[in-house]
């Protein structure tokens, strides 16, 4: 049994998947990066949630 060659829509499609593919790869890879980058930078990584926190109240000098 012999499989007839691939019509040439199907190639199209495919190299469009791969395209496609290869652009979400890079996409993720690029949040996942800057994602990394954000949390191992240290700083306060809290968000703004409408409540006083004390440790962000400036303390006065006197």
């Amino acid at each position: 049994m012999s499989f007839r060659p691939d019509h040439e829509l199907h190639r199209r499609r495919m190299g469009r998947n791969l395209g496609i593919g290869l652009v979400l790869v890079v996409f993720v890879g690029l949040v996942f990066g800057l994602t990394i980058a954000k949390i191992s930078g240290g700083g306060q990584i809290s968000g703004f949630d409408h409540s006083v926190r004390p440790e962000l109240v400036p303390e006065e000098t006197q």
